[in-house]
């Protein structure tokens, strides 16, 4: 597989489409999930372009993953969940629906329900407050 640099992914990180940004450095961009598997489901992504864990370059791996724990960080603090649930998946068959390196951050709930993805978009409302909350809380 070739990387496609359309992917919707690389689309938000050029700015062509909007979205709800909660940190952004050099080498990353983290943002809220608009079709949240759980609330304050967050996604990491990686600036370069890699198709998935397996092929992205190691110093690209690390900012990802530096990002994602202060990220993770930032949401534990603002939603004070009971855990949370870091993904990263790789090829159709793992789940991966955009083929763009990117981590999830699902802050998770005693109780709730576990969803790989979800096909209804939340309030934007609500993503924009959860989004505030936790650019708040970044070191």
């Amino acid at each position: 597989m070739t990387y496609d640099p359309d992917n919707i992914f690389a689309k938000i990180i050029r700015g062509e489409l909007p979205s709800i940004k909660v940190y952004e450095d050099d080498l990353t961009l983290a943002f809220m999930d608009i079709n949240p598997q759980t609330r304050g489901h967050t996604l990491v992504v990686s600036k370069t372009a890699g198709i998935d864990l397996l092929s992205t370059e190691d110093d690209d791996l690390a900012a990802a993953i530096k990002t994602t724990r202060k990220v993770a960080r930032a949401v534990d603090k603002a939603l004070s969940p009971d855990g949370i649930m870091i993904a990263q998946l790789n090829r159709a068959a793992a789940g991966q629906t955009v083929y763009h390196t990117h981590f999830h951050i699902m802050p998770r709930w005693q109780g709730t329900e576990l969803k790989l993805h979800n096909t209804i978009p939340a309030v934007m409302s609500e993503i924009e407050e959860l989004a505030r909350k936790i650019a708040t809380e970044i070191e």
